[in-house]
């Protein structure tokens, strides 16, 4: 059996209690191997901006293992809190690179205001979340598409989990950990980690998160599939193939899970996935226009200002970008 690789954003200014609390239980998540041995179940990875070290709130300082351009391919993604993450260089970077990695990855988790670092992507667009109670309002000021309820210690939806800070990253842990490995190996691990005991040597473990199958188990898939699928047809009728469900019932549920009708939800998608890919150096509009999806560059650029309120070509890496692009993209002022 080959480990889960689970992958723990850093950054300067993250919060140390939310990095080491969930990284610690799953570390710890073993199986017998026979003849005394024990197999782990996960790999932990602290992935950092660089190959620098970053210093965590508390001034503890610690080395990554990989960067966001050199880790492997993750079965799980957690991105803790901290006042790092209220720098919008930061926050923008680990989401542009999430938007990257989650067609080849599991599950996505916050702890906190790790919840700065997701939202911007729009996955999180329609989805129940929690998070801590201090950055409850101003999450849900910021990103009015989130079902935000701090009262909330967990939430699953979809491929996507929250917690609602340092207190709930242990559960967090034991949580995946169950919905992995049974609740047997859940168990031994709350013993360890869970101070709280109910009697007789037993250890409560956090509710099971209910996840409502009909329709939702239907759609956790899909999100990871059309990332994968930008540039091809995405309508209605094909997205409610993928699902094996009626249109009107697709249609229906969807807007339940999601909060938004399945084209608004595929254009957001594809217009953040296109504000990624303007950054990369000598990619012009007409190419990238069409790799998400839209058919030639106006339409592209109305779907871009209406979700961002910017001109797309304000997003290009350089000017390079710029000099190479159509005379009908050319023609178009220049946003600041």
């Amino acid at each position: 059996m080959s480990p889960k690789l689970v992958g723990f954003l850093g950054f300067d200014g993250v919060a140390a209690s939310e990095l080491t609390r969930a990284a610690d239980v799953f570390a710890a998540a073993t199986l017998h191997g026979g003849y005394g041995n024990r197999i782990s179940c996960y790999q932990i990875t602290m992935i950092g901006f660089s190959s620098e070290c970053f210093r965590a709130e508390s001034g503890i300082v610690f080395r990554p293992d990989r960067t966001l351009e050199t880790v492997s391919e993750l079965d799980t993604i957690i991105v803790p809190g901290g006042d790092g993450l209220q720098r919008s260089l930061v926050s923008e970077r680990i989401a542009d690179w999430i938007l990257a990695r989650v067609s080849e990855t599991r599950r996505v988790s916050a702890i906190g205001g790790g919840i700065y670092g997701v939202a911007p992507t729009g996955l999180l667009d329609g989805r129940e979340v929690t998070t801590h109670f201090r950055f409850a309002d101003d999450v849900a000021r910021r990103f009015g598409n989130l079902r935000v309820d701090p009262r909330r210690h967990l939430v699953k939806d979809g491929a996507f989990y929250t917690a609602s800070g340092p207190r709930a990253a242990i559960d967090l842990s034991l949580t995946l950990i169950e919905e992995d490995y049974g609740r047997d190996v859940a168990s031994v691990l709350a013993q360890e980690f869970v101070s709280a005991s109910m009697g007789n040597g037993q250890y409560k473990l956090p509710t099971p998160l209910a996840f409502d199958s009909q329709p939702t188990d239907r759609f956790a898939e899909l999100v990871p599939w059309i990332m994968r699928n930008l540039g091809e047809d995405l309508s209605v009728s094909t997205l409610a193939r993928k699902a094996c469900m009626s249109l009107s019932h697709f249609n229906r549920g969807f807007k339940s899970v999601f909060g938004r009708a399945p084209g608004e939800f595929v254009e957001t998608l594809r217009v953040n996935e296109a504000k990624r890919r303007l950054s990369v150096p000598k990619r012009t509009l007409d190419t990238i226009a069409p790799s998400v999806g839209f058919s030639d560059a106006q339409p592209f650029q109305r779907a871009f200002e209406r979700r961002l309120g910017a001109k797309p070509r304000s997003y290009l890496k350089n000017s390079n970008a710029i000099s190479i692009m159509s005379p009908l993209t050319k023609a178009q002022p220049h946003h600041r």
